[in-house]
């Protein structure tokens, strides 16, 4: 078959062309970005065409799909419809492939990417496995037996799912844009947990999870005492994490992990249940994540002189303040700085006193204006950036012009998150860094 992605360098978007390519159909795709981001690698590895005009011709029998980033007016969806096309949403598509397979949809207001690459991971090390994971990775195979895929609540997309296995890490206000309230948020989760057939895996330390209504089969995990799987002896390490895992009161395990912060060892807790639950050894689990390294944009690290620069995908207050814990972990004698760019212009009005408690974990904080490619700024107004710097102390606007508001702390850890593109804040930093003479 055919098929045609609008906004294929979204995230989502491009995992799914690269799935819809692996498994023997034709992909091509539209984005108005013409600079190049993370996403399209395993689009061009694939030789997948990116148009960036309506000058090229469609075949008639294409299938269209377009991210939730373009509005129903833009350019070239009126232009496929104009042709008369098929448009199904993307959501769908998904659904129907991972159907293909043994599915194991993992869901969560954060953590979904993280817990999907360990589980990719470890089942990769033991006979291979498919992957949608939101960070611009997806492969398919017809020969695999098992389907991993990050199920996205935004817009109620994970519903399309119907997973024999699911995972949910947490649930917590998000995407207010798209939900009531805290309730439907959580009966939006409750029909995602009841369409998967075998066996939920749901942090059971979170009063969300627990309100849920399960028809399936639940196994909770946590930190309390009260779950059916306890992490228990947890040592938060410059080096990494150690933990141990009690089922039903007995030692499964002893772990450890090259990840940072109570949240992630949730998230690896969670992976190994589903693991073993697919039969894999505890041997196996333990060998394989002694091998992980976390998806692009999650706590990468890297050192530029005696600049330590972290790059994570936290844009929710709860994921910038576990983030920023992780780092006080890994580096706690150095100084930390934060960058954050904001992505949409609703979750900086919904959440604006929850960001000022996040970030005031760092020594510094600076913000960019608000980078939104879903929202317009005349619908919010009066909502900025400065809603947040303004009520903090240490606190500025900075851009790839003005990134020599750094100078003074080249001998920082300084982390840049955001949902959105940060590469260019990043590169900006390196250049000023290689122009600025070393000391003596």
């Amino acid at each position: 078959m055919k098929y045609y992605c609008i906004g294929i360098k979204g995230t989502g978007m491009s995992t799914l062309a690269q799935i819809l390519h692996d498994l023997g159909n034709q992909v091509s795709g539209y984005d108005d970005a013409t600079a190049y981001k993370f996403t399209q690698a395993g689009l061009e590895k694939r030789n997948i065409p990116i148009y960036y005009d309506q000058n090229h011709s469609i075949d008639p029998d294409t299938i269209v799909t377009y991210s939730v980033a373009f509005k129903e007016d833009h350019k070239e969806i009126q232009r496929v419809k104009a042709l008369g096309l098929k448009v199904v949403k993307y959501n769908e598509i998904m659904g129907t492939v991972i159907n293909l397979f043994r599915s194991i949809g993992v869901s969560g207001t954060h953590g979904k990417t993280t817990t999907s690459s360990l589980i990719k991971h470890i089942l990769q090390q033991n006979g291979g496995c498919n992957y949608f994971i939101g960070a611009g990775d997806g492969y398919a195979s017809p020969d695999n037996d098992y389907f991993v895929v990050e199920s996205d609540e935004f817009n109620r997309h994970f519903t399309a799912y119907h997973p024999m296995y699911s995972i949910i890490t947490n649930i917590e206000e998000e995407h207010m844009e798209c939900y009531r309230d805290i309730d439907d948020i959580r009966n939006t989760f409750e029909i995602f947990a009841n369409q998967t057939s075998k066996l939920v895996v749901a942090n059971g330390d979170n009063a969300e999870v627990k309100k849920i209504n399960y028809k399936t089969p639940v196994l909770f995990y946590g930190f309390g005492f009260n779950n059916d799987v306890v992490i228990k002896n947890l040592k938060l390490l410059e080096e990494g994490s150690r933990f141990d895992i009690y089922i039903k009161e007995e030692l499964y395990g002893s772990f450890e992990v090259a990840l940072y912060g109570k949240h992630m060892v949730s998230d690896v807790c969670a992976a190994i249940l589903l693991c073993k639950e697919l039969g894999i050894p505890k041997e196996k689990i333990y060998n394989a994540l002694a091998t992980f390294k976390n998806a692009k944009r999650r706590f990468a690290i890297e050192k530029i002189r005696n600049t330590i620069i972290v790059d994570d995908y936290a844009h929710h207050p709860t994921e910038i303040k576990a983030t920023l814990e992780a780092v006080r972990q890994k580096y706690p004698n150095k100084r930390l700085v934060v960058v954050f760019k904001p992505n949409t212009y609703s979750r900086t009005k919904d959440f604006k006193n929850e960001f000022i408690d996040a970030l005031k974990i760092a020594d510094r904080v600076f913000l960019t204006e608000i980078d939104s490619n879903r929202e317009k700024q005349e619908e919010y107004p009066g909502v900025t950036s400065h809603m947040i710097i303004d009520e903090m102390e240490n606190a500025d606007i900075i851009s790839e012009e003005t990134i020599d508001k750094l100078a003074d702390e080249l001998n920082s850890v300084i982390c840049f998150m955001s949902c959105a593109y940060v590469d260019n804040l990043i590169n900006a930093l390196k250049t000023y860094i290689a122009n600025t003479p070393k000391e003596e």
